[in-house]
């Protein structure tokens, strides 16, 4: 159910104003206060008012227009009846009333009064429209009718209100013998005058709707001319207008398409000359250049035209105005003075390109972090855009990478490190000597004085200058040299160096106080980079040395391979690559070479924990795989142990020491060569695997399987056996050899390859070969390279002998080894020999398993080795005066130079390394070799 308005009953209608878009109605309150709405109700106000007064006019012109035809008609009328034949015979009957009533009656319609009235002399009537009235006497003043004036009056009265005219009757002698009155009621004249009002009152409306709607249609007008802004708007405007228009800095004419002059701004006045009151005159009459003249004449476009005007040189720019209906209107010509724009322009010019030199500063010095080079950069900046020459002179600290600090108070002592010129035969102390400012007035002690630049415009003038080196300052002036600038290099309120910049004849203006400023700003920012350079080359050669004192010098004797190196700390900072060759027991050799991520001192001294490490766990004899898994847990609980002895956020001295300490992130490869097999076992933690040359030339890069870098642990290492012939070369090598930032690790081992291919060449030569074919300008990483020849041992320095598990073996292990070191010619330590065999035979046949072996090789030491299945290791140790046994281990560490134990898949091998040649009497007395067989270890 619904209410009459549609809603359902209790719902109240909407409110207009919520319906209404607030956007129609901002739109609206802008409308309200534009200038155009202001003229639009302005204009809608007088419509209205005119309307009204018109309307008003009308409606009294046509009140006063219907009151006078009342009166003439009621005039009319009362003169046409009192002049009718035989009204005053009728007047003098003794009826009156009875003859002329029909009559009056008669001639009121035919009048269209409302009433006509037969009156005797003394106002009785003798007739009426009403004829209640007849024989009432007639109210107002008849005086003047009596006396023979015929009037027209406003009558107010009984029985009403009327427009009356009085009339006398005349006898035919002239007497008045009575009055006519006539009239007509002032309540219908109003009613003729209101029933004209719906014509005036619709007149009125339609006329103010047509009013009202041109009012509309030129605020439309204007609305659009004026883009809907407000008086005030339109003032500021204009205000604005003219302030830009007379404060550019360009002059501004409009011509009429009659060329007269419209508009001149200030500008335009003062470049042209223009005389009072220009606006409207005819362009010939501006006094202007005659080519400017027919220019505007010509209606012609023109762009940065230059005329003369006067002294000046003017760019013009003449432009059309836009045509209006068809016709043109006009044009517009903009001038400015080229001649104050050529010097503004050459200023905006220098300034651009001294702030284009100091970008370029920015980028180009200190590209390389090498001091000397740094100050070559400066002078390749400022040669030649903004000196002749530039020298650079530094203090010996700092050339060296030392804190400048240390050459406190020797500020007048330094040495040239650099310097550039437009030409190559100049006057100035080369580069490499040592520069002295002795005379403190000189430009350069000022300078270094004052702690800021110093600017020196006429050389000559500079006597402390010439004072300082009579002879070398004439021959500068004779070469031109005439203006210099004096730049203290300082970082960090630090003295590092001086910069000199110099104009000779080439730039024959002199330095100003605005070269002094982009001197100084040139200077410092040379002098930070200088600076980085310097601590960079201290840091550098310190990481350098520590480097290398952890690194192995030389390669220790042994006969296993022929081997070479070369190391290279990075450009940017050594790293932490390292390479090794280890000897181990039984003529065997282990080849490393490993990378630590990163670069610094710190980078050094983690690889010289892991050598030391690697150099530790070698000595057990482990098996590649093995080491290696023992490496990373060695490196995973230090990390773990530094971590936890980390300091926390709040020590500002040691925050992150425990951060900056990890290992983690290093790779290792580890092989071991076995000369007398030609067995090479491997195994890589992140590392890159070998390349390896076959003795017929051919290269190749063996499938390693490659584990997880030290220190992340958490899966096993995998070794791989090869069997390599005699004089095959191993090439062992870090990531840094093959790739870096123009070339992948692909593309390296392919130059690798073809550089390893050439024959004839020594593990030495080849190692330069490698490096001349693959070394990168500034390499970005440590380059790590070894190379090995593998060699074997002859078979005629090998022994080898099965000892069955008899202790009556012993002594005839004792007589085949005697008789082996006889052929060999070391009868000289035979005995010590037996001794040792004796001691391990006897050992591996009471507490080893069979089989059991014993082998002696000949290498630079006699190796005597007894192998057996048992994975029991014996233990050297002090043996009391009352045990039976246990001293026969300790007699062989007093006999052997070495001895150890190494564990094999299949047991074990006990070995002793003893000298070729007798060096003396042994430590201990020397036992009877058959009671060995009764010693227990």
């Amino acid at each position: 159910m619904t209410g009459r308005f549609g809603r359902p009953p209790g719902e109240s209608p909407p409110r207009l104003s919520a319906e209404l878009d607030p956007r129609l109605l901002a739109r609206l309150s802008r409308g309200a206060h534009s200038v155009a709405g202001q003229v639009f109700a302005l204009q809608a106000l007088l419509v209205a008012l005119l309307i009204t007064a018109a309307a008003l006019a009308l409606y009294f012109q046509a009140r006063y227009d219907s009151e006078r035809e009342a009166r003439n008609r009621s005039l009319a009328a009362a003169e046409a009846f009192a002049h009718a034949p035989g009204l005053p015979a009728a007047l003098d009957s003794p009826d009156p009333t009875r003859a002329l009533q029909p009559l009056t009656e008669a001639a009121r319609q035919a009048a269209d009064v409302d009433f006509i009235a037969v009156m005797s002399t003394n106002g009785i009537r003798y007739t009426d429209s009403r004829p209640e009235l007849i024989g009432a006497r007639a109210g107002g003043d008849l005086s003047r009718a009596v006396s023979g004036e015929s009037f027209i009056e406003l009558f107010r009265g009984e029985p009403g209100d009327a427009v009356r005219a009085v009339v006398p009757v005349r006898e035919p002698g002239g007497m008045v013998v009575g009055l006519v009155a006539t009239g007509i009621d002032v309540e219908n004249v109003s009613n003729v005058v209101e029933g004209q009002l719906p014509l005036l009152l619709g007149a009125a409306g339609a006329a103010l709707l047509v009013g009202t709607a041109g009012a509309a249609l030129v605020s439309r007008r204007l609305r659009r001319q004026t883009r809907g802004l407000g008086a005030a708007e339109m003032a500021r405007m204009n205000e604005h207008h003219e302030a830009v228009l007379h404060a550019v800095r360009e002059g501004v004419l409009i011509i009429s398409a009659d060329h007269r002059l419209l508009l001149a701004n200030d500008e335009a006045r003062r470049l042209l000359d223009l005389p009072p009151g220009a606006e409207g005159r005819n362009v010939t009459d501006l006094g202007l250049d005659a080519r400017t003249t027919s220019l505007l004449l010509s209606g012609r476009v023109a762009t940065d035209e230059v005329h003369l005007a006067g002294d000046r040189l003017l760019a013009l720019n003449v432009r059309p105005t836009q045509p209006h209906k068809g016709r043109p209107t006009g044009s517009v010509m903009t001038l400015r003075d080229s001649t104050e724009l050529a010097a503004l322009s050459g200023r905006a010019e220098v300034a651009r390109e001294r702030l284009q030199m100091l970008y370029e500063a920015g980028v180009r010095i200190g590209t390389t972090l090498d001091v000397v080079r740094t100050a070559e950069e400066l002078t390749e900046v400022a040669v030649p855009r903004f000196a002749d020459f530039v020298t650079v002179e530094l203090l010996e600290p700092v050339l060296h990478g030392d804190d400048p600090a240390l050459a406190a108070g020797k500020h007048s002592e330094m040495r040239r490190a650099a310097m550039g010129g437009v030409r190559t035969d100049q006057p100035l102390q080369p580069v490499g000597d040592v520069i002295r400012f002795d005379v403190p007035t000189a430009p350069m002690a000022t300078a270094l004085d004052a702690g800021r630049a110093v600017l020196a415009e006429d050389l000559n003038a500079a006597m402390g200058w010439r004072a300082q080196d009579e002879a070398g300052t004439r021959g500068a002036l004779e070469y031109g040299l005439h203006s210099l600038i004096s730049v203290p290099l300082q970082a960090r309120g630090v003295v590092l160096g001086m910069a000199n910049f110099w104009r000779a004849a080439a730039t024959p203006e002199a330095f100003d106080e605005e070269d002094l400023s982009f001197a100084e700003e040139l200077g410092a920012r040379a002098a930070v980079s200088i600076d980085n350079a310097r601590r960079y080359t201290r840091e550098h050669a310190t990481a350098v040395t520590l480097q290398r004192s952890l690194l192995p010098r030389v390669l220790p004797d042994q006969s296993a391979v022929d081997a070479a190196f070369r190391y290279l700390p990075a450009k940017a900072g050594v790293g932490g690559d390292w390479f090794d060759v280890i000897p181990l027991a039984g003529t065997r050799v282990a080849l490393i070479v490993g990378d630590v991520v990163g670069h610094g001192v710190h980078a050094a001294a983690t690889m010289g924990r892991l050598r030391t490490a690697v150099h530790n766990f070698s000595t057990l004899d482990m098996q590649p795989d093995e080491l290696l898994g023992h490496l990373d847990e060695l490196i995973d609980r230090i990390d773990q142990n530094e971590s936890a002895a980390a300091p926390g956020p709040d020590d500002d001295d040691l925050a992150g020491a425990g951060e900056a300490a990890s290992v983690t992130g290093a790779t290792c490869l580890y092989a071991v060569y076995d000369p007398v097999s030609g067995s090479c076992t491997m195994a890589s933690a992140g590392h890159p695997g070998p390349a390896l040359v076959w003795p017929d030339g051919r290269v190749e890069f063996p499938e390693l399987p490659v584990g997880l870098p030290l220190g992340v642990g958490g899966m096993p290492f995998e070794a791989v056996e090869l069997r390599l012939p005699e004089s095959s070369r191993l090439v062992l090598f870090t990531d840094g050899l093959l790739e870096d930032r123009d070339r992948d690790f692909d593309s390296g081992l392919v130059l690798l390859s073809e550089t390893l291919a050439r024959p004839g060449r020594s593990p030495d030569q080849a190692c330069g070969d490698v490096l001349d074919a693959l070394l990168f300008p500034a390499p970005s990483d440590d380059i790590a390279l070894l190379i090995a020849d593998t060699r074997r041992l002859e078979s005629d320095r090998i022994a080898e002998w099965e000892v069955p598990a008899d202790p009556a073996a012993v002594s005839r292990v004792r007589g085949v080894s005697t008789a082996q070191l006889t052929t060999w010619g070391l009868e000289e330590i035979a005995f010590t020999a037996e001794l040792i065999l004796s001691e391990l035979v006897t050992n591996a046949i009471r507490y080893g398993n069979a089989p059991i072996r014993v082998r002696m090789l000949r290498d630079r030491q006699l190796i005597c080795e007894v192998s057996d299945a048992s994975s029991t290791s014996p233990h050297l140790r002090y043996a009391a005066t009352t045990d039976e046994g246990g001293r026969g281990l300790f007699l062989v560490a007093q006999y052997a130079d070495r001895w150890g134990t190494r564990y094999t898949r299949r047991g074990k091998v006990i070995w002793a390394e003893l000298p070729l040649t007798d060096g003396g009497e042994p430590a201990v007395p020397a036992p009877d070799l058959d009671a060995l067989e009764d010693l227990a270890w």
